[in-house]
């Protein structure tokens, strides 16, 4: 484990226990969120490299978006 998360979780150690549950689920939530993010970039970039990508512009994007 890195030095900066074991000082996260000896200062997290001294809260009470309410407050340490809250934080534990808040960053599990997060954890998961990155990996999610991390998949899609996994197979976005999977698929650029695959030749299956298209060229968009900003305003398509927007256009997209805005649906």
């Amino acid at each position: 484990m890195v030095k900066s998360l074991e000082q996260a979780i000896a200062e997290l150690e001294r809260l009470p226990a309410e407050d340490q549950e809250q934080i534990g689920r808040s960053l599990l939530s997060h954890v998961e969120k990155l990996r999610a993010l991390r998949g899609e970039i996994d197979k976005a970039a999977a698929s650029l490299d695959a030749g299956l990508g298209k060229e968009s512009s900003v305003e398509d994007f927007l256009r997209q978006k805005g649906q």
